[in-house]
């Protein structure tokens, strides 16, 4: 990450109040837990209404459209699917809960995208098993 990007990832964790343990670094990617995903959509008072694109017992995809209550006019959509798998060859998902996984998924992207996060290269952990903190 350059100098540029590290000075603006700085301010975004002091604007939205993130502790050490809502962020964490993962092989290439900065990565933002639940929790910290939780506090910046609390603190922009963002709003998210879902779609059902698809859902059966092994796939689903959500549709989230996004907006911060004080910028109306700015609105994200944004997509996340999750499909059960015995392994990443499979599937992106190794739990039962599909629909619950797409809804996270899409949930993060769009507060992400939201807040400037995403084009720093900053994701949410529930957007891929594999961002899950060891």
């Amino acid at each position: 990450i350059n100098r540029m990007d590290r000075d603006k990832l700085v301010e975004l964790y002091k604007k939205y109040e993130l502790q050490k343990e809502d962020v964490y670094k993962h092989q290439h990617y900065v990565i933002i837990t639940r929790q910290g995903i939780e506090k910046i959509q609390a603190k922009e008072n963002i709003i998210i209404n879902y779609e059902v694109v698809r859902c059966e017992p092994k796939f689903a995809v959500m549709k989230a459209i996004a907006y911060i209550t004080t910028k109306p006019n700015i609105i994200i959509e944004t997509f996340g699917s999750a499909l059960k798998g015995d392994s990443y060859k499979d599937g992106n998902c190794n739990s039962f809960y599909i629909a619950e996984m797409a809804e996270k998924r899409c949930k993060s992207r769009a507060i992400l995208q939201l807040t400037g996060f995403y084009k720093l290269g900053v994701f949410g952990e529930d957007e891929s098993d594999d961002f899950k903190k060891k």
